[in-house]
This record gives structure tokens, C-alpha cells and sequence, in this order.
């Protein structure tokens, strides 16, 4: 258990993950920069002495984002946790969203989650300390759905991303989380529209099905994300069901997200067991 106040910044805060953290966080006497686009969208968080608002948009670019995040060291002389929440979900066929509309998507999901860490990293290599925690998601294991294979290769590049980041800053003693959620009741996806600007007939029936069915799931999803960030606040300061276990590179986060992942990692094996002897022994001859 932490007694240490932590000062965490978190982006993305207007609704969902990013709204339930900053409650949960308040609630455990820490402090929290909580940035959005519109500061007009995270007023209401302004409950506490302990929070500060900023306004920060991940896709302004590298330079901008350094003078924000510099700015943001300034209310409380460091950053102890980020949070890189903020991002979003484009919804389409590959072929019909084509390089132009992944490119969209790369540009928030990962290149200005990366613009966020590396402005961060320098202050929390000069305290040698920190953590970075990565909001991914299932769907990055699971992509085997039509229209999600925009937003979960953004996930699954962000993970691989991750996981090399974490090996490289563990030198300066900053942990890294990459947390793995299934769907929960945040909307982060289902609000975004549906990418129809180059319909393809063949795809018509497909299409307008996943239409359909992201017109009604939001009512079969079950995951609560306040229980989800009280659970990611346990991790990262070492309390709840947290305490005494070991420091996890990876947070999975619902049922579906751990027996999902779980089903992924057994029939990756399966695949590994069954073609073993064709696979190797590919070495050059002595």
C-alpha cells in the first residue's frame, strides 16, 4: 500500500475509463491532472483541491504537447502516473476504409499516445521514478470481427510499442502497465460513425450488419468501468487485490477480456504444437 500522494495525469477524462479514474484516484487522496479537448467537457471534475484541469489535445503535435505537459509539471512539480487514456475507435471495413482512414486512427491510438509518453518520460527519468499505464484492448487479441481491424491493429501496435518501452525505461525505475479491457459501458467506440465513404457492393450485406449490430450492443454490454479503474488504482498503488502480487506488465480487465485472450494464447500454442517439426530445424547445415 502506497501512503505516498501520487500526482497522476490522465487524459481522456471527459466521460468513461478517463471519468471513472479520476473519481477513483480523488478517492484514494491522490492528485490528478485530468486533460481533455474542451475544458468546457471536465468541469464538472473540478470537486477538489486536489485536481487540476488542462486542456490537451493528443493529435496537436509533438511541440505542443511538450509546453502542455510542461505546464502540467508546474501545479505540482512532477508526474508520478500517466495515464494514456485518450484515443478513439474508427469503425469500417479494411478495404473499404483503406491506408487513409487507418492512418486517422494511427494518428490518436498510437502516434499521439507516443507524443504524450515521450513528453512525460524526461521528468520521470529526472525523479527515477514513475509509471506509465497504456489503455489498449481486447480486441487487439481478438480481432476476428468485420470492421474492427482498424482500431485493434492501432491496440496491438500500441502494445508491441509498449512492451519494448517498458524494457528500455525500466533502467530509471518506471513500470509500465498495458491494460487489456473488454467492452465496457463507456461509449468510446459505439459513438464513433461508421465509416461509409467508399461503400463496396460486394460488402454491402456485411456492412450492414455490423451497422446493425453496433446500433444495438451498447444494451448487452455489461462491464461496469467504474469497477474496471477502481481495479487499475488498486495496481498501481499496491492496494486491494493488488497487494502481494507481483508487478504485471499486462492488466486484463473483464470476463471476456481474460477468457478471450486466454482462448487467443491456446490456439496460438496449439498451432506452435502441431507444426513444430515443420517450423523447425531451419538452421543452416554444419
Amino acid at each position: 500500500m502506497s501512503d505516498i500522494q501520487k500526482v497522476w495525469l490522465i487524459t481522456g477524462t471527459s466521460a468513461g475509463f478517463g471519468e471513472c479514474l479520476v473519481k477513483s484516484v480523488l478517492a484514494r487522496g491522490d492528485r490528478v491532472i485530468a486533460t481533455a479537448r474542451s475544458l468546457s467537457k471536465i468541469q464538472h471534475l473540478a470537486t477538489s483541491d486536489n485536481i487540476r484541469l488542462l486542456e490537451l489535445d493528443i493529435i496537436s503535435g509533438e511541440d505542443i504537447i511538450k509546453g502542455i505537459i510542461a505546464k502540467a509539471v508546474e501545479f505540482w512539480g512532477r508526474i508520478d502516473v500517466l495515464v494514456n487514456n485518450a484515443g478513439n475507435g474508427a469503425k469500417g471495413l479494411i478495404e473499404e476504409c483503406g491506408s487513409a482512414q487507418l492512418k486517422l486512427q494511427y494518428q490518436a491510438n498510437v502516434f499521439g499516445t507516443l507524443d504524450i509518453t515521450t513528453a512525460v518520460l524526461p521528468f520521470m527519468r529526472a525523479q527515477r521514478a514513475g509509471t506509465i499505464v497504456m489503455i489498449g484492448s481486447r480486441t487487439s487479441w481478438r480481432p476476428e470481427n468485420p470492421s474492427t481491424g482498424l482500431y485493434s491493429s492501432s491496440k496491438a501496435a500500441l502494445r508491441c510499442l509498449s512492451e519494448t518501452l517498458a524494457v528500455e525505461i525500466e533502467p530509471f525505475s518506471i513500470r509500465m502497465l498495458i491494460v487489456e479491457p473488454a467492452a465496457f459501458r463507456t461509449n468510446s467506440l459505439m459513438n464513433t460513425p461508421y465509416y461509409t465513404g467508399n461503400k463496396i457492393a460486394d460488402y454491402d450485406g456485411m456492412r450492414e450488419k455490423n451497422m446493425q449490430w453496433y446500433s444495438t450492443v451498447n444494451g448487452m454490454i455489461k462491464g461496469d468501468p467504474a469497477k474496471a479503474m477502481e481495479v487499475l488504482t488498486d495496481v498501481v498503488r499496491g492496494e486491494g487485490g493488488a497487494v502481494g502480487r507481483p508487478w504485471p506488465l499486462y492488466l486484463f480487465l473483464g470476463d471476456v477480456a481474460v477468457q478471450g485472450i486466454a482462448e487467443k494464447c491456446y490456439r496460438i500454442l496449439k498451432v506452435i504444437d502441431d507444426w513444430k517439426e515443420v517450423s523447425t530445424g531451419l538452421d543452416v547445415d554444419a
